[in-house]
């Protein structure tokens, strides 16, 4: 069986970010906006000679070569800087068309002439051509000098005023002082004539710009139409991940499976895949756009995390989803490395499809919407052997009591003592929880909360599986 032609097979596929298609050259010279986005952004094609429809049509009529003079002649008379498509005839069973190809640019940002960079520079947005705005011609600046927006001084801010606790008491966890020396070293804070100034990175880690936030929704059934919770974070970049995940727990089901006397309950979807994708979004999100903000969606069927700002540097779909990777944020993405928050680059949607077939439930969906990421996994529909804990998660189960917890038919009341009841309901619903935010939701110290959980392991309440920092605590259903 004869292969398909790998330029059909695009063409069949439809208009892209990398691929555009026209019956005949237009008159007009519309079309060299096309060129200009693919240089500003992953590259594409151009291809003469195919319908609306998808219809091979050809260039019969046509003087091919004469043709391809006229477009080098017309992309070097309105193109700055200069641009050189390669230009070559492709034919299909027969047909041929006219393909002006042009790769991701080494002299960003392209333009047209007439128009100057403020008015002439465009970038491809899904299968459109957009006109960008200043900050984005700058963005392509940055990009052609091999410089990321957080690694740029914001002399604006004085390093003294800020306090650096939540980033040094970080480091502190992991045995990694934050010295001066690391402070710099990490481009964290940057020296100007023996002056030192806080970069963008820094003050995205500690929250200090408005725009650095994760908004967070649980909405009633799968639109948008009604609220059930929603939640806003600020702070530094870490507790806001943290706060989000809890926001996410808390709206999970958990998956409850008997197997003799012991029962394991899990998240409906794994949460360490929920994790990456949401560490995914705050790393490589676009600082640089100063109105847009991390959003999370939980719905009936889906829980959706989207990011600003498309895959960056021109990196295309297909690029990400085999696994290579290309960092937005440089400054941030070496501090979440020093921390152990990512682990390799470029390995992270892989993994995210490992968790989820492991826990043989659908895949989540990658894709780029405009100028956005998005990731949505499908949430599974409970089956008779789940219970759900997690309606409102936390705070239910805590204003519930513990008679919401015993869903294996055991009276804990009267073997756990009264004051770590509440502990114990909160280990049942969000069972991966840190001591830390158990504390903070039950409103006591995390010495209170240490206490507690040694009360319920020695007296075999509960037992720790896995690792602390990864692993989660097990009710056990054989309480003395």
């Amino acid at each position: 069986m004869e292969n398909k032609h790998p330029l059909l097979h695009e063409i069949e596929k439809g208009e892209s970010k990398s691929l555009e298609f026209k019956v005949q050259l237009p008159t007009s010279k519309e079309w060299v906006k096309s060129i200009i986005s693919f240089a500003n952004s992953a590259g594409g094609k151009l291809v003469i000679g195919v319908s609306d429809n998808r219809t091979l049509i050809g260039l019969q009529h046509f003087d091919l070569f004469e043709l391809m003079d006229k477009i080098s002649s017309t992309m070097h008379e309105l193109v700055a800087p200069t641009l050189l498509p390669n230009i070559y005839i492709e034919n299909i069973n027969g047909v041929e068309l006219l393909v002006i190809e042009v790769q991701r640019g080494a002299l960003l940002p392209y333009y047209l002439k007439s128009k100057g960079k403020e008015l002439g520079c465009y970038q491809r947005i899904g299968a459109t051509n957009r006109l960008v705005s200043q900050a984005q011609v700058i963005e392509l600046e940055r990009q052609r000098n091999h410089i990321s927006f957080d690694s740029l001084i914001n002399y604006e801010v004085d390093l003294s005023t800020l306090d650096l606790t939540p980033l040094q008491q970080r480091f502190a966890a992991h045995g990694k002082p934050l010295t001066p020396e690391k402070l710099l070293s990490l481009k964290l804070v940057k020296n100007d004539n023996n002056t030192l100034y806080p970069t963008h990175g820094l003050l995205i880690l500690l929250g200090f710009y408005e725009h650095v936030e994760i908004k967070c929704s649980r909405f009633k059934g799968t639109t948008m139409s009604i609220f059930l919770d929603k939640k806003e974070y600020t702070g530094d970049l870490f507790q806001q991940i943290e706060n989000a995940e809890l926001f996410i727990k808390n709206h999970l089901h958990l998956r409850a499976e008997v197997l003799g006397l012991q029962r394991t309950d899990t998240f409906e979807i794994p949460f360490p895949a929920i994790r990456e994708a949401l560490l995914n979004a705050v790393m490589h999100r676009d600082y640089s756009n100063f109105g847009r903000d991390i959003k999370i969606g939980i719905y009936d069927d889906i829980v959706n995390i989207v990011s600003p700002g498309g895959l960056p540097n021109g990196l295309t779909m297909l690029d990400a989803l085999k696994g290579r990777s290309e960092i937005r944020n440089t400054v941030i993405a070496r501090v979440f490395k020093e921390l152990d928050l990512v682990e390799q680059w470029g390995s992270g949607i892989q993994r995210i499809k490992e968790y989820c077939t492991k826990a043989n439930i659908g895949l989540p969906v990658f894709s780029e919407s405009g100028d956005f990421t998005d990731w949505e996994f499908p949430r599974k529909i409970q089956s008779s052997n789940e219970v759900s804990v997690a309606s409102d998660g936390i705070n239910d189960g805590i204003n519930d009591g513990i008679n919401d917890g015993i869903n294996d038919g055991i009276n804990h009341s009267s073997v756990v003592p009264k004051n770590i009841q509440p502990l114990l309901t909160c280990i049942k619903h969000s069972p991966s929880l840190s001591t830390k935010v158990f504390a903070k939701q039950l409103n006591v110290g995390t010495a209170t909360v240490e206490r507690h959980i040694k009360w319920l392991k020695d007296h075999k309440v509960i037992k720790r599986i896995g690792s602390n920092k990864d692993g989660y605590w097990q009710v056990l259903n054989n309480e003395k």
